[in-house]
């Protein structure tokens, strides 16, 4: 059983990321692969003490890479959209 503290990994940054924030009012996560929403919710509320309105996530499996003549995989991850209400802001930079 994964805790309240193991949930969020860390903010991802991309391109996409910062047009959600500016559009939508939505944060992005890397999570933990077994986390659900509703655990999800719980520490961006108990962490950033922001009220949250909604979350999404998605699962990516890690790529086949080739290190040299081996070939290896990199780690699955959970993405999660967390859409903040109106009137909360959360700043990364």
């Amino acid at each position: 059983m994964i805790t309240i503290y193991d949930v969020l990994r860390r903010p991802h940054l991309s391109e996409k990321a910062v047009f959600q924030k500016e559009q939508f009012n939505a944060v992005v996560f890397q999570v933990h692969t077994a986390a659900n929403k509703i655990q999800i919710a719980q520490a961006v509320e108990k962490f950033f003490e922001v009220k949250v309105r909604a979350v999404r996530t998605a699962n990516f499996n890690g790529k086949v890479k080739r290190f040299g003549k081996k070939t290896g995989r990199r780690q699955d991850w959970k993405k999660a959209v967390v859409y903040l209400k109106e009137g909360e802001t959360l700043d990364f930079a």
